[in-house]
């Protein structure tokens, strides 16, 4: 019997491999219209903490849809990997020094302040209908959003990916944090998670 670890893994790669196919400039203009929706339909208070990635190989293109949503009064954050398990949210600042996180992606240098996000653009890389997600494989949002919960902070996480990531069904698992919604160039989807 194939394990759960296994299917991921190959619904991962299949997933990835779609992504990847798709032409580069349409995945810009896709980039461009998801942040147009993401300024439409993720209402922003002044100052919401909000955290994006910054882009690795052929995801979506987030710096647009964060720099939209700062237009609206966000504070704006990335992950910054301090070792094997752990990742933290620095606060991304006009003119402040980036560092490299490895991975083919920067962040904030480690005198950024850190916070605590109360939006999470968060990266993947697949998805099924009731919001369950494959990440690349080390965790880090998963611990990173159960160590939010711990404070109190119930952050709203929106799933960033392309269409054709979705798969049929991620293998469930006890850790695995449930993503509500997803923005995909279709548009904003808020997931039921009775199925």
């Amino acid at each position: 019997m194939t394990s759960h670890r296994e299917i991921k893994k190959q619904l991962r790669k299949q997933a990835l491999a779609r992504r990847d196919a798709l032409d580069q400039f349409w995945r810009i203009e896709a980039s461009l219209e998801m942040a147009e929706t993401a300024r439409d339909h993720v209402p922003i208070e002044p100052g919401t903490i909000v955290s994006g990635f910054w882009p690795m190989r052929s995801e979506v293109d987030v710096r647009p849809m964060m720099f939209a949503l700062r237009e609206h009064g966000a504070r704006l954050c990335l992950p910054a990997i301090l070792d094997k398990h752990t990742i933290v949210f620095r606060e991304l600042v006009r003119g402040a020094p980036m560092v490299d996180m490895g991975f083919g992606t920067v962040g904030p240098h480690e005198e950024a302040a850190v916070l605590d996000p109360e939006i999470m653009l968060v990266p993947l890389a697949a998805f099924d209908a009731r919001g369950h997600r494959i990440g690349y494989g080390a965790g880090y949002y998963d611990r990173a959003i159960s160590k939010l919960k711990d404070k109190g902070i119930e952050p709203r996480l929106i799933g960033i990916a392309f269409d054709c990531q979705e798969v049929e069904r991620v293998p469930d698992e006890n850790h695995d944090v449930i993503i509500p919604e997803i923005l995909t160039e279709s548009g904003l989807r808020r997931f039921t998670t009775e199925l």
